[in-house]
């Protein structure tokens, strides 16, 4: 790394080539919260970089959600976002590249502002790490105009899967300030849950008692407590949660009860609601 490394810009690019196979239609077209969410993680960007720009498939550069944005068009025999970011850097060299995913609807200016904030430009990526499985977040990073040659190695091996590039590289990795901050929208399931959640937020937080048992109510430090939450869903509440209190376990591990029968994770909350975590019968 040389000193111009130290001072390169910071460029943006929102990842939007995806097919959204699972989603059956297009995420960067779906609306979240009253505007398509491939034009909010571009506002996101653009308060944050100096330039911002989309990437983009070659059949997908007059799409009407895309056409009217700066776009970086995959390369020839580019294939998912290893190729989006490979393109970026190619085109240009001199910056540092902070790149999203387009399907992230929780993002908030706070988690970019924290990650530029602890950016160490002397690796070849600064990144969060999963508050799902540790591993690292490949796409809400910031990528290294020194590492774009470790990039190219890694493709021309056969490598395609950025989060596999980013766990054999020399990158910081961080805790992310929000658990769910970077869960990521594939399904229909997912869409319907997500806009279950902001619109409820949106109508006003609710009054929830939760109630902890065997191993949770140790890591919690009591039986129960009453909070007042924005969160629409048990799994929205157990993440915000889950910042508070040092769980050992992930929501997989755990069933979870509203007002005394079992109930999804994506259930809808209401006030007044009685919320019970329940761990394994041998208590993890």
């Amino acid at each position: 790394m040389n000193q111009m490394d130290k001072n390169a810009p910071l460029f943006g690019l929102v990842l939007a080539g995806g097919a959204s196979t699972r989603m059956q239609r297009d995420k960067a077209a779906l609306a979240y919260a009253g505007k398509p969410q491939l034009l909010r993680a571009c506002e996101l960007l653009q308060a944050v970089c100096a330039q911002t720009f989309i990437s983009v498939r070659a059949d997908q550069t007059d799409d009407p959600v895309r056409a009217a944005l700066p776009q970086i068009v995959d390369r020839p025999g580019g294939h998912g976002p290893i190729a989006g970011i490979h393109a970026a850097q190619a085109q240009h060299p001199q910056a540092a590249w902070l790149i999203l995913a387009c399907d992230l609807p929780y993002l908030d200016g706070e988690t970019l502002a924290h990650l530029i904030a602890q950016r160490d430009p002397v690796r070849l990526a600064t990144a969060y790490r999963s508050s799902h499985d540790g591993m690292p977040e490949p796409l809400c990073a910031i990528y290294e105009p020194h590492g774009h040659a470790a990039l190219v190695g890694y493709i021309e091996g056969g490598g395609r899967c950025p989060r596999k590039f980013l766990m054999g590289a020399d990158v910081s990795l961080l805790a992310q300030p929000k658990p769910r901050a970077l869960d990521n929208i594939n399904t229909v399931a997912e869409y319907d849950e997500a806009t279950r959640s902001f619109s409820e937020a949106a109508a006003g937080e609710r009054s929830i008692q939760v109630r902890y048992h065997a191993i949770l109510r140790e890591q919690a430090g009591r039986s129960e407590e009453h909070l007042n939450t924005a969160a629409a869903t048990p799994a929205a509440l157990f993440e915000e949660l889950r910042a508070r209190h040092p769980f050992a376990l992930g929501r997989e591990q755990l069933r979870v009860a509203v007002n005394a029968e079992f109930a999804e994770w994506s259930a809808p909350l209401r006030d007044g609601d009685v919320v019970v975590f329940i761990p394994p019968v041998a208590g993890g």
